[in-house]
């Protein structure tokens, strides 16, 4: 997969294949400044699900569940680990793991294979009023698709907002970015 290195700021591989949009990091001293993006160490999503609580928990594990919902001739996520729990506190947002949290505007580049995924339509609708060049095709009210810029919009990553059906359903739309 070609990437291009990340100018934004959030958690992860700064040359991620898969990059997740949300509004704000976790409410921690550490993350009130960041930067650029940062690699994950072991042990740190335990340590934001600790500080943070449920709601930060939610982002990680729906995070992990829709890369193991992924198809495995297109994406090597779920051959990483046994379970998406394991692939979570194993490799998720690390470096070189392909995976990115960021809490800054889009770099939506058409001549690269990365996804880009906006968790939330009210974030999205933010992200278009502060100049995201995008031009999104709304596929229902939750799931909106940029093919040209391998853009999508889906609910965002909690159980209730973004279920199983629905992590299956966005993960059919990452794989026909390709068709």
């Amino acid at each position: 997969m070609i990437t291009m290195p990340i100018l934004a700021k959030g958690f992860g591989d700064a040359n991620a294949g898969i990059r997740v949009y949300i509004a704000k990091p976790p409410p921690m001293a550490e993350y009130g400044n960041l930067a650029m993006v940062q690699p994950l160490h072991s042990g740190e999503i335990a340590l934001i699900n600790q500080a943070c609580g449920n709601g930060w928990r939610k982002v990680f594990n729906v995070y992990a569940k829709m890369l193991f919902a992924l198809n495995p001739t297109q994406f090597s996520f779920s051959q990483q680990a046994s379970s998406w729990q394991q692939y979570r506190d194993t490799f998720l947002l690390q470096g070189a793991s392909s995976t990115a949290l960021l809490f800054s505007m889009p770099e939506v580049p058409a001549s690269t294979k990365t996804v880009h995924i906006i968790a939330g339509r009210t974030h999205a609708k933010a992200l278009l009023d502060a100049g995201l060049a995008a031009q999104l095709s709304w596929l229902n009210n939750e799931f909106a698709v940029d093919q040209h810029n391998r853009l999508l919009v889906c609910p965002y990553f909690d159980y209730r907002q973004l279920n199983n059906e629905k992590l299956a359903f966005l993960a059919q739309l990452i794989k026909a970015l390709d068709d």
